[in-house]
């Protein structure tokens, strides 16, 4: 991996003594000018942004608790400030979105009697802050206050969580902030809309650090942050899966142990008036430590065929599917003639679900990754948090030792220090014996991934899996996610159903489930949702009888190098263009309204082009499996006219004529 390259363009030294400055507000701009921030030093320190002269956030309080009388924050006696403009050439290893991201920003360095720091720093789609503890001493961070008030009739696309210990799988609930009640929290990332301004509200750099929730405060339009506590006992949920949910028993009455000096968690504020700008943004990513791992080149993202969701239902052969060698060579199979790079074996191929050392009696594991190797596959084993963070480091190289490539591990449902702790040493471990990690009943990326970019994909989100046994994977709420949730970060939404219904027809089935949408609406996730480890979730039963679908999505990439987004609404519809190589990808899907785009090729170089479509069908109203495939010459000065249907998608692949 090349190293990021930092260049500083400009920088301002100021140097104020307390007396002279306290009283006086402080300034920083993006670098366009547009975002601009005003840092008051009362009696506590305190911010607001505005956006092309508009309030975004009206006022934020902010501060760190660390005991014994010290805040942080609290009646600020600034030292010194500097004030610089750095412009970074930021190289992505396993890019979500950009291979290459060119980071501007203006920083505002505010040093504090009391050994501490702030940092603000100023994008040009967004603001964020950290703290930074200067003092060597060993001592624990009792809370971090940051209070939010926001301008009046503000709404908020609200992930509302029932407790802390959760999968941080919601809806996005459309409710104006001063109808959220009192102590109603939500988990990260949230997004609110003034009407005039939208802010999305992240975290990035979270290491050893608990996860931030959003709490709403008695005041009509304020929120606070809380977090989890430090966990001082947890013991297994004897009434409900003790293999794998926990009761928190003891909790400490602070909410991180900190040893020495360090830099908290970056605070993230993506503020834009064009809904494109949030699911282009690379905040996350650009405020993000570097990689510990030197070589990423063993990283191999790709698809995954996957059992768990269709619950091994395949058919027309002569053996019974089942958690047997017969129906895992099957997916190896299918895989290797499609070329899809990976096979998970999910749920139930350990001895039992605690016993992971060991497959069960039906199952040669090591043998099977062999045969897979023989068909060009690799083999990703499940595996519940629990028993794998018993002993992380036996496990990943009893796995590695049978040829295993990566771990997907699941039922974490925790968000304080030492869980983020733990998603870090497993990381890390795992990148020792070179195999990827997807982390399902996760919360949000936040920084990991790109230290260690071997975790490669999140769950965190509600996705095709609920189809299940639920009715709230709606083509809303997937036009939701690109602008809320995928801001974050990959997410394991799981795409790929073949079994496409209208809102109408649609029913609930747990082992023969359906999706709400169209086909054309479920292929295009696979060019809009990021997942460098993509899921193709259906049986390949259906698949075969579908050979034509699953040729098109093979044909997309996991992995971009640039991103454009042409057509975007929260929650209505998102037509994007993303490059990898010298080919383009266009994906577009929308809500239960039809909708009808023109779209210019202008981001293609001079010379023709080959399209192949895949868009909705004539009949899609009356059977939402219904597609057309059509190939295309095209040029950059070409305009292509979308046509989607309720609940609908287009995608294209856009490769030159030689």
């Amino acid at each position: 991996m090349r190293k990021p390259i930092a260049f500083v363009s400009t920088m301002i030294l100021l140097i104020s003594w307390c007396f002279t400055i306290n009283a006086q507000p402080l300034n920083l701009t993006s670098p366009d000018g547009k975002i601009e921030i005003e840092i008051n030093l009362g009696d506590q320190l305190s911010w607001k942004v505005s956006l092309n002269k508009i309030i975004a956030i009206e006022n934020a309080v902010i501060g760190l608790d660390m005991g014994k009388g010290k805040v942080l924050g609290q009646h600020p006696k600034l030292k010194s400030q500097i004030l610089e403009t750095r412009k970074e050439i930021i190289n992505v290893p396993i890019p979500n979105k950009d291979a290459v991201i060119e980071s501007h920003f203006n920083q505002l360095s505010l040093t504090f009697k009391g050994e501490y720091q702030v940092l603000f720093r100023a994008y040009n789609d967004g603001i964020a802050y950290r703290f930074i503890d200067g003092n060597k001493k060993s001592k624990t961070v009792i809370n971090e206050e940051m209070t939010l008030t926001f301008p009046q009739n503000t709404h908020s696309f609200f992930p509302q969580e029932e407790s802390m210990y959760s999968h941080n799988e919601r809806e996005y609930l459309v409710k104006k902030v001063k109808d959220i009640a009192t102590k109603d929290f939500c988990s990260l990332p949230v997004l609110f809309d003034t009407k005039d301004v939208k802010v999305l509200f992240t975290e990035s750099s979270l290491h050893d650090y608990p996860g931030l929730f959003l709490a709403k405060n008695a005041e009509p339009n304020s929120f606070s942050a809380i977090f989890p506590k430090y966990v001082l006992k947890a013991i297994p949920n004897e009434k409900h899966g003790p293999d794998r949910n926990e009761i928190i028993e003891e909790a400490a009455n602070y909410i991180a142990k900190v040893d020495g000096d360090r830099s908290y968690p970056w605070r993230v504020f993506v503020i834009c008036d064009d809904d494109k700008v949030l699911v282009e943004s690379n905040l996350v990513t650009q405020l993000s430590e570097s990689s510990k791992i030197k070589n990423t080149n063993w990283i191999k993202p790709g698809k995954v065929a996957w059992d768990w969701y269709n619950a091994n239902n395949i058919y027309g052969v002569d053996f019974e599917a089942g958690l047997n060698m017969d129906t895992y060579k099957y997916y190896i199979d299918f895989a290797s003639k499609n070329n899809i790079e990976y096979v998970i074996l999910d749920e139930g191929w350990t001895k039992s679900t605690t016993e992971i050392l060991d497959d069960n009696e039906n199952l040669d594991v090591p043998e099977l990754i062999q045969y897979a190797k023989s068909k060009n596959v690799e083999i990703i084993l499940w595996v519940l948090w629990k028993p794998l963070n018993a002993n992380p480091d036996k496990i990943l190289k009893l796995y590695s030792s049978w040829g295993a490539v990566g771990v997907k591990v699941d039922f974490m449902q925790r968000s304080d220090q030492y869980m983020v702790k733990s998603y870090e040493e497993i990381a890390r471990i795992a990148a020792k014996y070179k195999m990827l990690v997807d982390y399902h009943g996760a919360f949000k990326p936040a920084g990991i991934e790109r230290v260690y970019p071997n975790l490669v994909n999140y769950e965190g989100v509600l996705g095709n899996e609920q189809n299940k046994w639920s009715k709230l994977i709606t083509p809303e709420h997937n036009v939701t996610l690109p602008f809320i949730r995928m801001v974050a970060g990959p997410l394991d939404f799981t795409p790929g159903s073949m079994m496409n219904a209208n809102e109408k027809n649609y029913a609930i089935s747990f082992t023969r489930p359906m999706s709400m949408g169209t086909r054309a609406h479920q292929v295009a996730m696979y060019i809009i949702f990021e997942a460098p480890l993509q899921m193709m979730c259906e049986s390949p039963t259906l698949y075969y009888k579908e050979q034509k679908t699953v040729d098109f999505i093979t044909s997309i990439p996991t992995t971009w190098d640039e991103t454009k987004v042409l057509k975007a609404a929260v929650a209505d519809y998102i037509v994007l263009a993303r490059r990898k190589g010298n080919d383009w990808y266009i994906g577009a899907m929308t809500d239960w309204e039809n909708r009808n785009f023109e779209i210019d090729l202008s981001f293609l170089d001079d010379g023709k082009y080959e399209m192949k479509v895949f868009k909705d069908g004539l009949n899609v109203h009356r059977n939402a499996m219904d597609y057309k495939i059509e190939v295309k010459t095209v040029t950059q000065k070409s305009q292509v006219k979308l046509n989607l249907a309720k609940g609908g998608g287009f995608s294209a692949i856009i490769k030159k004529v030689n």
